[in-house]
């Protein structure tokens, strides 16, 4: 039993979240992979009907090839619930998110849910949050914003990819991986970079989740409301 054989069963369980008409919030990553698959069988063996937006092109596509019907955010005025990942969760039930490039799609989701359901594994749960926050940014803001983080205590690194390429997000924005080292106020440091002229978005998101799943590396998961 493994972290990954956790995920695939509260993935399985967390489709009790939804019911039929719903407007469903899908997140990326590997716990939300896991979920749209378990979604896509779970629609069809029950004959249930929802509209599902997607954070990503990579959870797109994977909806796409499960059948699911997807719409865009601004068609709707709602979403019922938004399945998510996270890449730390501090004591207070913030998150750190972003890993994947997709921050700001995710925490325009999520604040407009409902309800929001994150699943993530034994090991994204700390006390302090202890790894870089993603900063999206607009790229003619590159060095302004750079400047400013480290006026604030960070150690901003921009994204790459493979050959050295800055990574691009779907937005057509670059981000900054900002090392702030433990963060004990995470709330107050995003409202702080929020201010900073050419920040899209900021990895902390501090609308708490309705329900967490924490998966166990014996297979088993802890439910956490």
């Amino acid at each position: 039993m493994s972290y990954d054989d956790a995920i695939l069963a509260l993935s399985r369980d967390a489709l009790k979240f939804v019911k039929n008409g719903y407007i469903l919030g899908l997140g990326s990553g590997r716990a939300a992979t896991a979920f749209v698959n378990s979604l896509s069988k779970y629609l069809r063996e029950n004959d249930l009907h929802v509209r599902a937006i997607p954070t990503s092109l990579q959870i797109k596509l994977i909806a796409e090839q499960g059948g699911i019907h997807l719409i865009e955010a601004d068609q709707v005025e709602k979403i019922d619930v938004v399945f998510d990942g996270a890449d730390q969760i501090d004591h207070q039930k913030y998150l750190i998110k972003g890993g994947g490039g997709a921050l700001l799609r995710e925490n325009i989701l999520i604040n407009a849910a409902k309800k929001v359901v994150i699943m993530a594994d034994k090991s994204k749960f700390v006390k302090n949050f202890n790894r870089s926050v993603p900063v999206e940014i607009h790229p003619l803001a590159r060095n302004t914003v750079t400047k400013s983080i480290k006026k604030l205590g960070g150690k901003p690194i921009i994204r790459t990819i493979e050959r050295g390429y800055p990574f691009i997000t779907e937005n057509g924005n670059v981000i900054l991986d900002c090392n702030f080292g433990i963060i004990k106020k995470p709330k107050a440091l995003a409202q702080k970079i929020k201010l900073i002229a050419g920040v899209m978005e900021v990895g902390i998101f501090t609308r708490k989740p309705d329900v967490i799943y924490k998966a166990k590396s014996s297979g088993k998961f802890e439910i956490i409301t």
